[in-house]
C-alpha cells in the first residue's frame, strides 16, 4: 500500500515560478510512488484582505496550474479546500488543542504582524493570521498522511503539527501519524529578484521581482536580464552570492541538472550571458506551461469535482471517528 502525502498552496496572489520549484514540482514527482492529495488552500487565503472576485480567480487559476505542470488527477486527488467541510470541523479541535503561547511563537506570523501595523502605530492583525496554523494542521492530520512536502520556512508548523498529532493520540486515543517533511533537492526556497535575501512571493508589490507562471514570456525573460547580481561578474555557487545563486537554483531545477553542473555551464561566461541563457530557459518553460494551461481550464470543473468526491470519502470517514474519540458519539 502506497504511503499519503497531503500538501497545498493558498490562493492568495498569482503562483510563481518559486511555487513550482519549491512545491508543485516535488508533487509531480512523487504521484507516481505515493497516495497524493494537494489542495487549493482557497480557506487560508481569508487570513489577507482578499475580494470575492480575486479569491475565485485565485482558486481556479491555482487548480487549473496544478494541471498545466503535470498534476495527474487519475493519479492524485486534486482539490479545493473549500469543498471539503471537515477541514474546517477538525480545525475547531485542533485550535481548542493549541495555546496561545505555541501560536504566537510562530515566525510566520510575527513576521506578517508586524507588517499589518497602521500609520497610527495601533496593530490591526486578523484573527485568521495568527490561527491559520491549526488550520494547517487539521489539514494535513485529516488525511493522516506520512509525509508532508515543506518548504524551509513551514518548518516549524510541521512541528506544531506533530506535536498535535501526538498530544491528540494521548487525549483521545487516536492514532495520528506524526508527518515528515519532504524537502525538494533543489530550490526549495526561491529567492526574490530584486531583494535575494528574500522570499520570492505571489504577493510582492514588486511585480519585477517575481516570476509568475503565467506572466508575459518575454516580460519574464526581461526581469531575469534585470534581476539583482553582484559587482564580480563571475558566476559560481557562495553564500555571498545570494542574486547568483538564485539564478542558478533556477537553471539548475528547470534544466533537470545539479547545482554543480550548473556552475559548470556558466564557469566562463559572465553576468550578461548567464543572464540570457537562464532568461531564455524561464521564457521556454513559461511557453509550454501555458499552452497546457489554457487546455487545462476546459476540464476543471469535472476535475474539481472528481477531486472533492474522492477527498470527501477518506475526510468525511476520519472526521466521523476523530469526533467520537472527542466525545461526540451518535446515538
Amino acid at each position: 500500500m502506497k504511503k499519503r502525502i497531503v500538501s497545498g498552496i493558498t490562493a492568495t496572489g498569482s503562483l510563481t515560478i518559486g511555487n513550482y520549484i519549491g512545491a508543485i514540482k516535488n508533487f509531480i514527482k512523487h504521484q507516481n510512488d505515493y497516495e497524493m492529495f494537494i489542495f487549493v488552500a482557497d480557506l487560508h487565503a481569508l487570513t489577507t484582505t482578499i475580494s470575492p472576485e480575486e479569491l475565485d480567480k485565485n482558486r481556479k487559476e491555482i487548480l487549473a496550474l496544478y494541471i498545466a505542470c503535470g498534476l495527474n488527477h487519475k493519479k492524485s486527488t486534486i482539490f479545493f479546500q473549500s469543498d471539503v467541510p471537515a477541514h474546517s470541523i477538525f480545525n475547531w479541535i485542533t485550535i481548542t488543542n493549541t495555546t496561545m503561547g505555541e501560536l504566537s511563537r510562530m515566525n510566520q506570523f510575527k513576521d506578517k504582524s508586524a507588517k499589518t501595523k497602521q500609520s497610527n502605530g495601533t496593530d490591526n492583525i486578523p484573527t485568521g493570521l495568527f490561527v491559520y496554523p491549526t488550520l494547517m494542521a487539521a489539514d494535513i492530520l485529516l488525511y493522516n498522511p506520512e509525509f508532508v512536502p515543506v518548504g524551509v520556512d513551514q518548518k516549524q508548523h510541521l512541528e506544531l503539527t506533530r506535536n498535535l498529532a501526538s498530544r491528540l493520540n494521548k487525549k483521545y486515543n487516536l492514532n495520528f501519524n506524526e508527518p515528515k517533511p519532504l524537502f525538494s533537492e533543489i530550490g526549495s526556497k526561491i529567492m526574490s529578484l530584486k531583494s535575494p535575501e528574500f522570499k520570492m512571493s505571489k504577493s510582492d508589490n514588486d511585480k519585477n521581482a517575481s516570476i509568475f507562471l503565467l506572466d508575459d514570456p518575454d516580460l519574464a525573460f526581461d526581469k531575469i536580464k534585470k534581476s539583482v547580481t553582484d559587482s564580480e561578474n563571475k558566476v559560481y555557487y557562495s553564500k555571498d552570492k545570494p542574486g547568483v545563486n538564485n539564478l542558478l537554483t533556477i537553471y539548475a531545477s528547470l534544466s533537470e541538472i545539479t547545482i554543480e553542473k550548473a556552475e559548470e555551464d556558466f564557469k566562463n561566461s559572465n553576468y550578461k550571458e548567464f543572464k540570457e541563457v537562464v532568461g531564455s530557459v524561464v521564457r521556454d518553460f513559461l511557453i509550454e506551461i501555458q499552452k497546457k494551461y489554457s487546455e487545462s481550464l476546459i476540464n476543471l470543473p469535472s476535475i474539481a469535482k472528481e477531486g472533492s468526491i474522492k477527498a470527501n470519502v477518506i475526510a468525511e470517514k476520519n472526521i466521523a471517528k476523530i469526533l467520537n474519540h472527542v466525545g461526540y458519539k451518535k446515538f
